[in-house]
């Protein structure tokens, strides 16, 4: 019995270990700023429907949980252009850095909000779900600047949280095919109505090849499935695989022109986003003919490259 105590509180650790990796708090401050860039392209350009349920007819509010628990009124012009410009607002101000904790809860507050907004009047995108452990764990990180190469286990668990928030979308994606419609699902014809419905012309040629989209349902679901795998892969096939999944979004957009944006920038959070941030100032800084900025002089090199070394920024933390 002890053995098994033992063996139980060993793996114990050794999961807390890994939730808490330390990470650099640089590659925090690369992420938040594209998060808040997305939070203000997304409520100005990608999701608005939010916007004209101000006009709506109260009757049409259908309280979700949340607007019951903290009771949320109906929507009204005035609450939607606060909530959406707010929203703007909020993100530019969060995109300097300053107050980390205050302006980012305030972004998430009022994005979270403006969502519920439109989803409260008709469908809910569960793309969006996972965004939420974006803006509501990076604030908790505190004061993290582009140039800043300390670690800490804040900003290690927040990285952490928001890569399983993502994978999880993946793996609980699959289990919903097979609670709702079955393991049937994959033999099912739903690609072939998702192309009728919406497809461009790049996806309607594959209704005369019925195969392609029965076999890619398949691969979809096991891609989806087999995603955990990201946490046991090497830093470089790490990159790789996320490279894949937005290889797969990007097809996916072009055939049926539905594409999971938030999802896309939690993806992110599996990148040394830092080490990429600190090349792009390394090579604006020689445009402009002033001194550089640190010693990049290039994309960060991948693991077991010999210019690599031990006290490397990007190495481990992924």
């Amino acid at each position: 019995m002890s053995a098994v105590s033992t063996m139980v509180r060993g793996t114990g650790r050794r999961f807390w270990g890994w939730l808490f990796a330390p990470m650099p708090l640089s590659r925090v401050a690369a992420l938040r700023v594209l998060v808040f860039a997305f939070v203000i392209v997304d409520v100005v350009l990608l999701h608005t429907s939010g916007w004209y349920h101000g006009y709506a007819d109260p009757v049409w509010y259908e309280p979700l949980v949340m607007g019951k628990v903290l009771h949320l009124p109906a929507a009204s012009v005035l609450l939607v252009q606060v909530l959406k410009w707010g929203c703007v607002v909020a993100a530019l101000a969060a995109m300097t850095g300053r107050a980390p904790r205050l302006l980012g809860w305030a972004v998430a507050v009022g994005w979270v909000w403006y969502q519920y907004v439109a989803f409260a009047y008709g469908k809910v995108d569960h793309d969006r779900a996972d965004f939420v452990v974006a803006l509501a764990l990076l604030p908790t990180v505190g004061v993290a600047h582009l140039s800043d190469q300390r670690r800490s286990e804040a900003a290690g668990f927040a990285l952490r949280a928001v890569q399983l928030a993502a994978v999880a979308t993946y793996f609980l994606s699959s289990w919903a095919k097979v609670r709702f419609g079955g393991w049937d699902w994959v033999n099912s014809a739903t690609m072939v109505r998702a192309v009728v419905r919406r497809g461009t012309p790049m996806a309607q040629w594959l209704l005369d090849v019925p195969w392609t989209l029965h076999w890619f349902q398949w691969v979809l679901m096991g891609a989806e499935l087999t995603s955990p795998v990201i946490f046991l892969l090497s830093e470089k096939w790490r990159r790789r695989a996320v490279g894949g999944w937005f290889v797969f979004h990007a097809m996916t957009y072009g055939a049926i022109t539905i594409a999971f944006w938030p999802h896309l920038v939690m993806m992110l959070a599996f990148l040394p986003l830092e080490a990429y941030a600190a090349w792009l100032r390394h090579r604006f800084a020689r445009l402009r003919g002033g001194p550089p900025p640190g010693p990049a002089e290039g994309p960060p090199p991948a693991p077991g490259d010999p210019q690599r070394s031990s006290r490397d920024p990007v190495g481990a933390a992924g």
